[in-house]
C-alpha cells in the first residue's frame, strides 16, 4: 500500500470513527439504527465526491468545473438546463446530485434553523433522483431506496439540528477522489472496518457472519484462476450477506466482465451489500440485489419458473437454524431438494442443519458448465447418515465435487464450528478430487475477547497452488479418485487418506539389551509398588468394623 493510499485509509477510518462518536454522543451506540446512520452518511460523502470526480472529467462541462477554485461552488451556478445536460453525459453508474444536494451547499446552510429537516429532505431527494440506478428490491418486488431520513432516530427533537450538524462536520473533513481508481483493494478493507461492529451474532435469528477475506480470496482464485480471460460471467450468492464472496469473485474475474446476482433474508445485509457494490464499481448489478428468503421464495428464475442458472455460485450460508416454520414447504419441493430436508428435532429446534438446503440450491443454480463453492461445517464431509449422507453421496457419485479444504479453527469470530470449503464443477470433468487439511495454517490473534486465526498471504498461496496442481503433500494434501473416496466410505476428509508413517531407528544389540534391562527394572519397581499398595488397602479394609451404636440415640 503506497503512502497516499495509506493516508487516505487512515483518514477514511477516522471519518468512520468520527461518525460513531457522534452516534454514541447522542445515545445511539449499538442501537438498531446506528449502522444505518453511519453507512448512509458514509455513502452520501462517497456520492458527493464521486459525482464531483466524474463531473470534472466530463468533456463538455469538466473544464469549467475543474478550473474553478471549488467545483461545487461553480456547480451552484449551473442552470437547470445545464444540470440536466451534464446528467445526460455522465456514465449510467455515476450517482446524480443537483447543485442543492452537494455536501458543500448543504453544509453552508448548517447555521440556519431546522437543519435536521433539510438534511433528511436532501438525502431522500437524492434517493428519489437515483432510484432507478441505486435502489434494491424485496422478493415481493417492493423498492427500497438508498437513503432515508436519519435524524428521526434522535428521540429529542430539540437535539436533532445539532446531531445533523455533527454528522455533516464529520463527512466534510476530506475527499475520496484520490482513491476512486483503487476499487476493490482499497474499499474492501474500508468496508470491513465500516461494518465490523454491525455484522455479528447479535443480529437475531438471521445473524450476519462476515466471511473472512482470506477465505473469500481462496474461493475466488480457485474458481476463476489467476489469469483467466472471462467475459459476460454471471455470479450468484443465495445467502449473500454483505457480499464479501461476491466482491472477491468479481475482482478476480474483472468488475466489468461480470454481473452480480444475490439474495439474502436480512434487510441490514442487503443494505450493506448495496453499499459494497457501489464502492466497488458494480452499481450496474444493483437491480439484481434482492432481499428475501431464498429457500422459500427464490427470486432469480427463468421465464418458465425454473431456477436461473449461473456461471459461478458461492455461498457462506447459516449452518444451524430453526426453520421449522417453513420446513414442510421446502420438503414438498422434491425437485430442488433432491436429498431431502432435515426434520424438526423433538427438542432442539435451533440445531436444524439449514446449510444442507443451501448446498442443494447452489448445485441446482449452476449451469452445466458452472462452478461453485460453499462454506460448510467440517462434520459434513464425513457424514454417515441422514440428509447429510444423501447429499454427500450424490455430489461424489455424480463427480460434482472436485475439491475440499478444511480450514483452521476459529477463522470465524462468532462461532466455534470448524469449517471446510467444498468446490463444485457441474461439468463433472475432474478425474481426481483434491483434499487439503489447512487446519494447521495461519496465525492466532485476538479480537476483543475472541481468539481468532487468520490465513496469511503465504498460506493462501500454498493452498491455491497445491489445489491447482493437485499435489500430494505429506500431512497436508492428497489427490484421490472417486473410487478411492467410495472405498473410504465417501469421506472428503484429507486426514483419512494420509499414509501412517512409522519411523525406524537403527540401534546396536548392546543398546537394545541396555534399554530392555532398564524397562524390566522400571516395571519391576512399579509392580512391587503395586503389590505394596494392594496389601495396604487390604489391611485398611480388615480394620473396618461395624459400629452397632450408629443411629442409637439412647
Amino acid at each position: 500500500m503506497d503512502a497516499n493510499t495509506q493516508n487516505i485509509s487512515e483518514a477514511t477510518i477516522a471519518l468512520i470513527d468520527s461518525l460513531k462518536s457522534t452516534t454514541s454522543h447522542y445515545g445511539l451506540a449499538n442501537s438498531g439504527s446506528e449502522y444505518k446512520i453511519i453507512t448512509e452518511m458514509f455513502l452520501y460523502k462517497y456520492f458527493n465526491d464521486k459525482f464531483g470526480y466524474e463531473a470534472k472529467r466530463d468533456k463538455i462541462y469538466g473544464e469549467r468545473l475543474s478550473k474553478a477554485d471549488k467545483w461545487d461552488a461553480e456547480y451552484d451556478k449551473f442552470t437547470e438546463e445545464e444540470v440536466e445536460d451534464l446528467f445526460s453525459y455522465l456514465p449510467a453508474s455515476v450517482p446524480l446530485l443537483k447543485p442543492e444536494h452537494t455536501l458543500a451547499h448543504l453544509y453552508n446552510t448548517s447555521g440556519a434553523g431546522d437543519f435536521s429537516t433539510r438534511l433528511d429532505a436532501t438525502l431522500i431527494d437524492i434517493a428519489n433522483l437515483n432510484a432507478d440506478t441505486f435502489s434494491v428490491v424485496t422478493s415481493g418486488k417492493s423498492r427500497v431506496n438508498i437513503f432515508s431520513a436519519l435524524t428521526q432516530f434522535v428521540t429529542d427533537p430539540q437535539k436533532r439540528d445539532d446531531f445533523a450538524r455533527s454528522l455533516m462536520s464529520s463527512v466534510a473533513s476530506f475527499n475520496f477522489e484520490s482513491v476512486f481508481a483503487e476499487k476493490y483493494d482499497f474499499f474492501s478493507r474500508i468496508f470491513e472496518y465500516l461494518i465490523k461492529d454491525y455484522n455479528n451474532a447479535g443480529g437475531g435469528k438471521y445473524a450476519e457472519y462476515y466471511t473472512p477475506r482470506a477465505i473469500a480470496q481462496v474461493m475466488a482464485r480457485l474458481l476463476v484462476g489467476d489469469n483467466a480471460d472471462l467475459r459476460g460471467m454471471t455470479c450468484y450468492d443465495p445467502s449473500a450477506g454483505t457480499g464479501t464472496l461476491l466482491m472477491a469473485l468479481a475482482h478476480q474475474i474483472g468488475e466489468d466482465r461480470c454481473t452480480i446476482f444475490s439474495q439474502d433474508i436480512s434487510e441490514k445485509s442487503s443494505e450493506m451489500l448495496r453499499l459494497n457494490l457501489i464502492l466497488n464499481n458494480l452499481s450496474g448489478s444493483l437491480p439484481n440485489v434482492v432481499q428475501g428468503n431464498t429457500l422459500t421464495e427464490p427470486y432469480h428464475k427463468e421465464e418458465n419458473g425454473a431456477l436461473r442458472k449461473f456461471d459461478f455460485v458461492v455461498s457462506n450460508p447459516p449452518f444451524n437454524l430453526d426453520f421449522s416454520d417453513f420446513r414442510d414447504t421446502l420438503a414438498s419441493d422434491t425437485v430442488r431438494f433432491w436429498a431431502g430436508v432435515p426434520s424438526v428435532p423433538a427438542k432442539k429446534k435451533e440445531s436444524m442443519s439449514i446449510y444442507l438446503c443451501f448446498i442443494q440450491h447452489l448445485i441446482n443454480s449452476l449451469k452445466t458448465t458452472g462452478k461453485g463453492a460453499i462454506v460448510i461445517p467440517t462434520g459434513f464431509i464425513t457424514a454417515k447418515s441422514g440428509v447429510e449422507r444423501k447429499v454427500l453421496t450424490k455430489i461424489i457419485d455424480n463427480h460434482w465435487v472436485y475439491g475440499c479444504i478444511s480450514m483452521p479453527s476459529n477463522v470465524f469470530a462468532n462461532t466455534g464450528t470448524n469449517v471446510s470449503v467444498l468446490f463444485f464443477d457441474k461439468s463433472a470433468s475432474a478425474d481426481k478430487v483434491i483434499l487439503i487439511d489447512a487446519s494447521k495454517l495461519g496465525e492466532e490473534y485476538k479480537e476483543g475477547k475472541n481468539k481468532k486465526r487468520r490465513l496469511l498471504k503465504d498460506d493462501i498461496d500454498l493452498i491455491v497452488n497445491t489445489f491447482k496442481n493437485k499435489e500430494a503433500v505429506e500431512d497436508f494434501s492428497v489427490a484421490v479418485s472417486y473410487d478411492e473416496i467410495k472405498d473410504k466410505g465417501y469421506s472428503l476428509s484429507a486426514g483419512q487418506y494420509f499414509d501412517i508413517k512409522i519411523n525406524y531407528v537403527d540401534i546396536t544389540e548392546e543398546e537394545f539389551n541396555s534399554r530392555m534391562a532398564e524397562y524390566r527394572k522400571t516395571l519391576s519397581e512399579q509392580f512391587a509398588e503395586s503389590h505394596r499398595l494392594e496389601e495396604e488397602i487390604m489391611k485398611q479394609l480388615d480394620a473396618l468394623h461395624f459400629n452397632v451404636n450408629v443411629g442409637n440415640n439412647e
